[in-house]
């Protein structure tokens, strides 16, 4: 089973490092900021599974870190639990009114916060917000972010497979087929923030299956520099005999041994410049035809 990403935002270092130790030791994959600038620079890059965020930050407090990500299109889905020494009510009632899942105070039983942890991962998995190998949008907000797209105007829709994928999670199992999953999903948010805006959507439809949707005018920037940064860095998957002979072998339906050459990415693009649609299921089935017809 893949391992959860956790974003730890805590400038005590040995609250942090305490956090990191335990959280590691639960086989969760966990990453730390000490500045909330910081922690918003991490989620856009690497899309956490959860954040324990403290409020009282040395830059912007936990408050507007989280109004931040709460308003951003690509971050809005991400579960937050507040840490603080705070006991106040009006504090946990600002935090909660801001889109916080769960509060908890310092001191704190390092055994309730793992709970707390373990269940906001799991509600969101179980309410088809987010993908647990990717942390990305899944289900059930992909479907409102379609449905929010098609009454606006000047926006693109990128449907993104990962080509032969299923053959090399044959060779290599599926643990290692997560791992490109993660990796995709990190291409993706990297290069939409470079090139992109806060508005624009990632998803995971499922599989070796993503979405993009961004404007109109920046869809094929985003389109050429995916598919050219998976092409180069998606070759550190394969081992080294594979990658010098540009395919692997994997058994077929039939039991056969056949050659299949190494992952990329194939994108279809639709915008309403270019189509109509009259419901959401056209925009997939279009922009799945766009992406098989190329």
């Amino acid at each position: 089973m893949s391992k959860s990403h956790l974003l730890i935002v805590e400038d005590d270092f040995d609250i942090s490092n305490m956090l990191k130790i335990y959280f590691t030791g639960q086989n969760y994959k966990v990453d730390v900021a000490p500045r909330g600038s910081e922690a918003l620079e991490k989620t856009r890059k690497h899309m956490p599974h959860l954040i324990v965020l403290d409020i009282m930050l040395p830059d912007i407090d936990g408050y507007e870190v989280c109004r931040r990500l709460r308003t951003s299109t690509r971050t809005s889905h991400i579960p937050v639990i507040f840490l603080t020494q705070k006991d106040e009510r009006s504090d946990k009632l600002q935090g909660l009114e801001l889109g916080a899942d769960d509060y908890i105070t310092k001191p704190f039983d390092i055994e309730e916060l793992n709970l707390r942890v373990k269940n906001a991962i799991s509600r969101a998995e179980r309410e088809s917000l987010t993908d647990p190998r990717s942390g990305l949008p899944s289900g059930r907000l992909i479907e409102e972010q379609l449905r929010r797209l098609i009454r606006e105007e000047n926006w693109a829709l990128m449907d993104i497979r990962i080509d032969h994928f299923e053959a090399f999670k044959e060779v290599y199992g599926f643990v290692t087929g997560d791992d490109v999953l993660r990796f995709t999903a990190m291409i993706l948010n990297e290069t939409v923030d470079e090139t992109g805006t806060p508005e624009d959507f990632i998803g995971h439809v499922g599989g070796d299956n993503f979405i993009i949707t961004t404007s109109h005018k920046a869809a094929s920037g985003i389109a050429q520099k995916v598919k050219e940064r998976f092409a180069e860095k998606v070759l550190t998957h394969y081992h080294f005999i594979d990658r010098e002979q540009g395919y692997i072998t994997a058994t077929n339906e039939a039991g056969e041994e056949e050659r299949y050459p190494l992952m990329t990415l194939s994108l279809g693009v639709v915008s309403p410049a270019t189509h109509q649609f009259s419901d959401i299921r056209e925009i997939t089935e279009l922009a799945a035809q766009e992406r098989r017809d190329k």
